[in-house]
């Protein structure tokens, strides 16, 4: 059996409860971070009570999206938004380029206008994208998938399972 990995002992509190932030293993090898509600007797059972490591204190969340002047703490408040796990970078994106003429065909440029703001103002209120087709293989189901990889734990897929049948 594999050895227990030691404590990362990062806690916080939020207004008067207390977090440990952990980082949850997932089934592909990545990790996630996650904040598990702890108490201050568990805190003090494992530390001992003269011997209690530092706490960073807040008031609350908030959930602050921005991905070009990203900030984790917004005043007295933790931002519970996750930043995008990499930097965009100029040049060409002949694979990606080619996925989206196929999913928007004539409506490309509506569609690259959809996508950037979705990074440049992510408060700005946008229309919902609906991706209907009676073909098959047409990369309804596909599209969603590119969102999601950039904004992970905040893109949230709704497929047609949830939606009446008789539209």
């Amino acid at each position: 059996m594999k050895e227990k990995e030691s404590d990362s002992g990062k806690y916080i509190r939020i207004g008067t409860a207390l977090y440990k932030l952990v980082q949850r293993p997932l089934i592909s090898g990545d990790c996630i971070e996650e904040k598990i509600l702890w108490s201050y007797e568990t805190l003090r059972q494992d530390y001992g009570k003269n011997n209690l490591p530092d706490i960073e204190k807040y008031d609350g969340f908030c959930m602050i999206p921005d991905h070009i002047d990203y900030r984790q703490v917004h005043g007295t408040y933790l931002n519970q938004y996750e930043p995008i796990s990499h930097v965009p970078c100029s040049g060409e994106f002949p694979h990606i380029r080619t996925f989206l003429e196929h999913i928007f065909g004539e409506q490309m440029e509506l569609g690259l206008d959809y996508l950037q703001l979705l990074f440049v103002q992510p408060t700005q209120m946008l229309p919902i994208l609906l991706l209907v087709s009676k073909e098959r293989n047409t990369g309804k189901n596909n599209l969603p998938a590119f969102p999601e990889n950039d904004f992970r734990k905040e893109c949230h897929i709704q497929y047609q399972r949830g939606f009446p049948q008789s539209v």
